[in-house]
């Protein structure tokens, strides 16, 4: 007997992304639709709550409906309704966990909560069709750098992460005190391009009894005390030669603590998630990495890597097959742990 499709509705609205999406069988997204809010926020140099929140409001129910209609099939049809619930911003992840109750209520579906960072690592499983537990997996998002052994489908162990400042919210702190402004990751990458990485050694942070954990912020000082030296020293600064040396210091740390980790666990797939994944000269380094010890190397496409909805939607099938079902009382949890569940 022929097993019957199952339809994933998601919702995903953590932080300044409002999306949804439709997918089938896990694996395939019928539809993926996101309203940026990057616009907006550009004008105050970096996301503000309020205004992600009341944006949420106004634009929810059209990618909904939306992403139903482009995937052609109706509320009917599917099969359950999976939301982010956390982590992220309370406000914004309280409008897409109340639109996701208030539809699975109405039509009678299963809910099913996600864990935004899970959604990240099962990004990789749409376009990696062969691609199965176990394997390594590095998120570097604005708000989380994760060293993650994904063990089986929704079962995780967390072996680094970040003490400070997240990989992507150095990017941002850097790329504003350069001059570059909002969004910092993909104005780093960019000008990068044009810059000597060699240029100016910038500290690679060790933290003392933790391999793999991370930590940032020293970096950051750096960069800013290097900045300050040139004024006082009336020196002109090279723009692109601080933006690609920073992110070299950034690579070397992640591509490094990675490295270690695979064999350490002797483990020969590793992935990379998160919107910091998207960036090509992170993307490079770890090709020729994961190429030079013979390792299957896993990213998820550009629009996979930042927030979006589809990845909730493949985590939640996995989620909806292990029976994970949540009650009409979810609710947002803003600092929701990998691997814990409510």
């Amino acid at each position: 007997m022929e097993k019957e499709d199952i339809y994933i509705l998601a919702v995903e609205s953590s932080c300044d992304e409002t999306a949804a999406s439709v997918v089938r069988n896990g694996r395939e997204v019928l539809s993926n639709i996101i309203y940026s809010q990057i616009d907006l926020h550009t004008l105050y140099g970096g996301v503000v709550p309020e205004i992600a929140s009341r944006k949420h409001i106004e634009k929810v129910n059209q990618v909904i409906e939306k992403a139903l209609s482009d995937a052609g099939i109706t509320l009917e049809e599917v099969t359950a309704v999976a939301v982010t619930y956390g982590p992220g911003l309370v406000g914004a992840l309280l409008v897409g966990v109340s639109a996701a109750k208030a539809i699975a209520f109405a039509a009678d579906k299963p809910l099913v909560g996600v864990h935004h960072i899970e959604g990240h690592i099962s990004a990789n499983f749409i376009e990696n069709k062969e691609l199965e537990p176990p394997f390594i997996c590095l998120v570097v998002s604005g708000g989380h750098s994760h060293l993650v052994v994904v063990k089986d489908y929704g079962e995780y162990e967390i072996i680094g992460r970040t003490r400070d400042d997240a990989a992507g919210e150095a990017f941002d702190k850097v790329a504003r005190a350069i001059g570059l402004g909002y969004p910092g990751g993909p104005k780093i990458d960019k000008v990068s391009k044009e810059g000597n990485p060699d240029a100016i050694v910038f500290p690679r942070a060790k933290v003392d009894g933790s391999t793999y954990d991370f930590s940032f912020s020293g970096l950051k000082s750096a960069v800013l005390n290097y900045l300050n030296s040139c004024e006082m020293k009336g020196i002109e600064v090279n723009q692109a030669d601080v933006a690609a040396s920073f992110q070299k210091a950034v690579i070397d740390v992640l591509v490094g603590h990675s490295m270690e980790a695979v064999s350490q666990y002797h483990l020969n797939k590793f992935a990379i998630a998160g919107g910091v994944a998207s960036n090509t000269s992170l993307r490079a380094a770890f090709e020729k990495a994961c190429r030079d010890k013979g390792l299957e190397f896993y990213h998820p496409s550009p629009v996979y890597c930042t927030d979006n909805a589809a990845m909730i939607g493949v985590a939640g099938y996995y989620e909806y097959c292990k029976g994970t079902r949540h009650g009409w009382d979810l609710n947002a949890v803003p600092n929701l742990k990998l691997g814990e569940r409510i």
